[in-house]
């Protein structure tokens, strides 16, 4: 008897699942940070009640075989997310037992390789059962986030706590909470003159040729320039006009700090947003402004309403490129004293720590997530609203 493979992706992410549970480091564990640590694998793990973790596994490649429903992608949804919790369950249940539940000890237990990529394809396995089992983009953001709540309770509980990621957060705490509202700063503080200057810049490039064959070109040599370079090139101006002028130094304005990231930041910020406008715009039917104007609208009045609430979704997904490309580039701004969770990142990287550098990129992954989501959810709401 042959059986049929009916879910392709869903087979081959398991596989690749049990190929890097099996074939990498599932933990690391050593007496302390400054020494190496021994892999731990994921088989010397399974015993007792970790061996429940098989029982999701097994049912995910079964259901690879089975012709998919409504029914079978909600239970592929539920076995990607009891083996994602059990995952993170067992590596917090297994540093609690190498420490002995002792909180000074110096003892390191650290995600593995064959953690982190065993995790990254459960979260794909349940993603991709999402993107199947709604076409919703509302449901889809809901179903996403409600993956993280087990993960949530286990950091709740406590059960987390002996991990080397964790322990590094709790001697960091007030530093790290400083950097993450740092990194929100940067982010507001770039996205609102971005759209206070790339608005009215798109809606010129839209109503005149001339100037579109000027700004956009322009736009596009800003963003070809290297975000370090850029960086670069505005500490001396700006060093230069605090000294001239004493006032803008009393206010945070210098050569190095958040000021020349944030200019940098909305530089870059521009052309993705400028086009967003002009796209959206441009996506206004012909016969809706005829109609408009024929209504006896005057000019302003079709814009606010006919022409915005059409053009308002590729607007605001313009603006949530350039929201996430932000969050990324912000952390490169650290290097010019910006602050924000770019300065761990780097503090990692220089003592050879890789569990600070994980405290400073997760967040900021994690933060990148949640805007994007954000603006995916207003944007689906007012599509829906449209129809």
């Amino acid at each position: 008897m042959t059986y049929a493979v009916k879910n392709r992706v869903l087979l081959t992410l398991v596989v690749l699942l049990i190929a890097a549970g099996s074939g990498l480091a599932f933990l690391s564990h050593a007496p302390n940070r400054l020494i190496s640590g021994q892999g731990i694998s994921l088989f010397s793990l399974l015993h007792g009640f970790a061996l429940l973790l098989v029982i999701p596994v097994f049912f995910l490649l079964l259901l690879s075989f089975i012709s998919p429903s409504r029914r079978s992608h909600l239970l592929v949804l539920l076995m990607a997310e009891i083996l994602l919790a059990g995952l993170v369950g067992l590596s917090g249940h297994t540093a609690l037992v190498l420490t002995g539940g002792d909180e000074d000890s110096l003892a390191r237990t650290s995600f593995g390789s064959g953690f982190w990529s065993c995790a990254a394809l459960a979260l794909l396995i349940a993603s991709d059962a999402i993107s199947r089992l709604t076409r919703s983009h509302s449901w889809r953001i809901l179903l996403n986030v409600q993956i993280a709540v087990p993960v949530i309770l286990l950091l709740a509980s406590g059960q987390l706590s002996q991990l080397s990621l964790l322990k590094e957060y709790d001697n960091r705490s007030d530093v790290f909470n400083a950097a993450l509202w740092q990194h929100l700063g940067i982010l507001l503080g770039t996205l609102l003159p971005a759209i206070l200057i790339g608005v009215p810049l798109g809606l010129i490039c839209t109503n005149s040729a001339r100037w579109k064959a000027v700004i956009l070109p322009l736009l596009n040599i800003i963003q070809t320039i290297p975000s370090i370079a850029l960086f670069g090139l505005l500490l001396a101006p700006l060093a230069g006009l605090a000294k001239a002028l004493p006032w803008l130094s009393a206010i945070g304005i210098s050569g190095i700090g958040v000021a020349p990231a944030i200019i940098a930041l909305v530089l870059y910020s521009l052309l993705p947003l400028v086009r967003s406008v002009i796209a959206g715009l441009g996506s206004v039917p012909e016969n809706v402004l005829e109609s408009a104007r024929g209504m006896g609208m005057s000019r302003s009045q079709v814009f606010f309403k006919a022409q915005i609430p059409i053009a308002l979704p590729v607007i605001l997904s313009g603006i949530r490129i350039v929201a996430v490309q932000t969050v990324g580039m912000a952390m490169v701004a650290a290097l010019i004293g910006a602050g924000g969770l770019g300065a761990i990142m780097f503090q990692g990287l220089l003592s050879s720590a890789l569990d600070l550098v994980l405290l400073g990129v997760i967040p900021a992954i994690l933060m990148a997530v949640i805007v994007d989501g954000l603006f995916k959810f207003l944007v689906s709401i007012l599509e829906t609203s449209r129809k």
